[in-house]
């Protein structure tokens, strides 16, 4: 339930003496034992508890084996969350950003720890208990999402930071490149679900910063009050579009009962909470909290799962290639299968 760490991963380990004199004639140390652990959960960007001189830090940096510097743009998530912090408190401030590959052997930035609860699998008493704490974590899930799409990005500085006409098109086109790009297995289901949405693409429905992978998986909650959210994590993604693209991301990894377990039984997901709330619940809480028009939402569901599983893929193509030795990602081509079904069952109902 908490975000726990782990002894580093084979073949993901830090040169640790660089860090540490890097880090003491940066200033944020006078010395002493460095030591490093990993937040192991993510799979994306790889992430550490780095404790220096009586300190702790975490650290960033892009997964070993990455090709494309743009998908994993450590500076990028520096400069946006410089600012971000300063006008949204749950995102963690950045304290350092390096480019000296000499150092770690890629960039990476480090910034503030934050301390609190991430639900994944099992949950705590009080949640699995209690139906109507359920619903307050699920509103202060989507209240927190609608504060960040209600952002006035412009004056944080974040103006730049995407370009939200058309923005629905060249998701859907550049997600359905990736997929094609980390392509293993054949996907029917699947590749369907891309041709409908390569031509069910509706206009833009406002304009926003949106976080992108926004998911329980991706939050800390105060352990003395599940309904407060301490930070919000891996803000890689982030970029000014649709918000209902958000939305769609977050729909795609909510699970329902028609799934398999093995979905539902994925460690990261909140079952308590996937098992009593409803996509369609998360929907109206949205509703109610931004008044926006979701006409088109199952649009958004649908590429919001096909988007979850291309990044499945992605992660799998690295597995295969030996680009990552996690044994977790040996499965994931599974995941990619099961979720094109999903998919295909929104398709078929017409609904989420």
């Amino acid at each position: 339930m908490s975000l726990e760490t782990a002894p580093i991963r084979t073949g993901e380990e830090l040169n640790n003496d660089n860090l540490a004199k890097y880090l003491s004639e940066a200033g944020l140390s006078s010395g002493g034992l460095i030591a490093i652990e990993q937040f192991p959960a993510g799979s994306s960007n790889l992430t550490y508890l780095v404790r220096l001189g009586g300190k702790e830090y975490v650290l960033r940096r892009p997964p070993f084996g990455n090709t494309v510097k743009s998908a994993h743009d450590m500076r990028r998530e520096f400069d946006v969350l410089s600012n971000l912090s300063k006008v949204y408190p749950p995102a963690p401030r950045p304290l350092l950003f390096c480019d000296d590959e000499s150092v770690i052997g890629s960039e990476f930035y480090l910034m503030e720890r934050r301390k609190g609860l991430i639900i994944r699998g099992i949950s705590p008493s009080e949640l699995e208990n209690s139906f109507g704490l359920r619903q307050q974590v699920c509103n202060a899930f989507i209240q927190n999402l609608v504060t960040l799409h209600s952002l006035d990005y412009k004056a944080a500085g974040l103006g730049d930071l995407g370009h939200p006409n058309g923005y629905n098109r060249r998701q859907v086109e550049g997600w359905t490149r990736r997929y094609f790009a980390a392509k293993t297995h054949q996907w029917a289901e699947l590749e369907n679900a891309i041709a409908w949405l390569n031509d069910n693409i509706p206009f833009e429905s406002f304009a926003s910063l949106i976080h992108n992978d926004y998911k329980f998986d991706n939050i800390m909650l105060d352990p003395n009050d599940l309904t407060k959210i301490t930070a919000v994590l891996d803000w890689e993604m982030v970029t000014v579009g649709d918000p209902l693209m958000d939305l769609g991301t977050s729909l795609g990894y909510w699970m329902s009962a028609d799934v398999s377990d093995e979905m539902l039984n994925m460690p990261f997901n909140p079952r308590v909470l996937m098992a009593n709330i409803s996509r369609i619940e998360l929907v109206e809480m949205y509703v109610a909290a931004s008044g926006r028009d979701v006409t088109n939402i199952l649009f958004y569901y649908v590429f919001g799962t096909f988007k979850i599983a291309v990044i499945a893929q992605q992660i799998f193509a690295r597995y295969v290639k030996g680009f990552t030795k996690d044994e977790r990602f040996a499965d994931f081509d599974q995941f990619v299968g099961s979720l094109g079904r999903i998919a295909a069952k929104a398709l078929d109902r017409g609904a989420i």
